[in-house]
């Protein structure tokens, strides 16, 4: 059960005005949106389409969270938007439902009715996960869920194989799982246990993201196979190889420092790091697929949401 607000607590005071564009890019966790497009360029999307309904779906939950944890918040994070005052609860929700009509509206145009079915399906664990299941012991496999549905709505209108779609899937639902697990200690601090599972569901991944680069460039490699844009083999395999070696690094050396010093602070600096380091795992399974120019776009998106993250947070 959620913690109540302290009595003296005011964590609704209407607003003014409307919320400003600051106010709202806080609401649904701006910067952090830079982290979602790779998930549908990682299922191997042609249609730019398909990235902008996962950010719409992706600010819909984030939206969706901060009206569902309002009570929680007045006590722990009294600064968010809701319990401040700037943003009233109806205007989040509203907001989280506009943007999920929106998500839902660019996929069908982007993709016809696979992507629609898919991007539904999205949607529905989205909003199973904020209004019921996030406190519960299925929450971080449905936030788990809800990142594999989005590499898969890149894939809805044809992005190879099933084999490799599901590989790329699991490898950054396997990240999110782990980051999801670690977020629970963000205010009370971490544990043993929750940063053993960060850590192994970082290692597995990891091995997921070479499994797909192993298959889709071995599969390039058949007679007859198709080049990617020109790209050779050992190009594709050497960048998708050192692209999941920069991930493994980054977020595994920040879950190893919440890990040894488990406090509140470190544990939400390494959620924080952990959910902007899958930018580089989603540029290795993008760089595999021969789509270089886009696994060098989201590397080079790391350091910007990093830069963007300390003025805006993705938590």
């Amino acid at each position: 059960m959620p913690a109540h607000p302290r009595e003296d607590a005011r964590p609704y005071a209407a607003p003014a005005h409307r919320p400003d564009l600051a106010t709202l890019a806080e609401l649904v966790r701006a910067p952090a949106a830079l982290t979602v497009p790779g998930d549908t360029a990682a299922g191997g999307a042609a249609s730019p389409g398909l990235a902008l309904s996962s950010v719409c779906l992706y600010w819909a939950g984030m939206a969706l969270n901060d009206y569902a944890d309002r009570d929680l918040d007045a006590v722990e994070r009294p600064e968010r938007p809701i319990p401040s005052g700037r943003v009233r609860p109806g205007q989040a929700l509203g907001l989280a439902a506009g943007l999920t009509l929106a998500g839902l509206a660019v996929a069908a145009k982007a993709g016809g009715r696979p992507a629609l079915g898919m991007a539904t399906a999205l949607a529905a664990v989205v909003w199973s996960y904020d209004l019921a299941l996030k406190a519960t012991p299925a929450g971080p496999l449905a936030m788990a869920a809800a990142r594999g549905l989005d590499v898969l709505l890149g894939g809805a209108s044809g992005g190879g194989p099933r084999r490799d779609r599901l590989l790329a899937a699991g490898a950054v639902a396997a990240h999110t799982y782990g980051v999801t697990a670690l977020s629970r200690g963000e205010v009370t601090g971490g544990s043993a246990a929750r940063s053993a599972t960060a850590l192994t569901a970082t290692a597995v991944a990891s091995a997921l993201a070479c499994a797909h680069v192993s298959s889709v460039t071995s599969r390039a490699a058949g007679p007859g196979a198709p080049a990617a844009g020109g790209v050779s083999l050992a190009v594709r395999r050497a960048a998708g190889f050192g692209l999941t070696a920069v991930y493994a690094a980054l977020v595994g050396r920040a879950q190893l420092a919440a890990a040894r010093h488990p406090d509140a602070g470190r544990t939400r600096a390494a959620v924080g790091q952990s959910i902007l380091g899958v930018l580089p795992l989603q540029a290795a399974l993008t760089a595999g697929r021969g789509g270089l120019a886009s696994a060098a776009a989201l590397a080079a998106a790391h350091p910007l949401a990093r830069r963007l993250s300390r003025k805006v947070s993705p938590t």
